[in-house]
């Protein structure tokens, strides 16, 4: 399966709590902090509801 890696770009600071969540379960932790996840419709929804926050590569 196709993998995707995700950067955090932005602050999660002063931002509501589900995104903040969502954001930590992808794994990101700190600013430009990058983690590799199997292309699922799962993680693709994750991605659309911070995509304010993050960047995406395919890989």
């Amino acid at each position: 399966m196709a993998k995707i890696k995700i950067t955090l770009k932005k602050s999660i600071i002063g931002k509501p709590e589900t995104q903040r969540k969502t954001v930590a379960s992808l794994g990101l932790r700190k600013l430009n902090h990058s983690v590799e996840h199997e292309d699922t419709p799962q993680i693709r929804g994750q991605v659309r509801k911070v995509s304010h926050l993050v960047t995406v590569e395919e890989k």
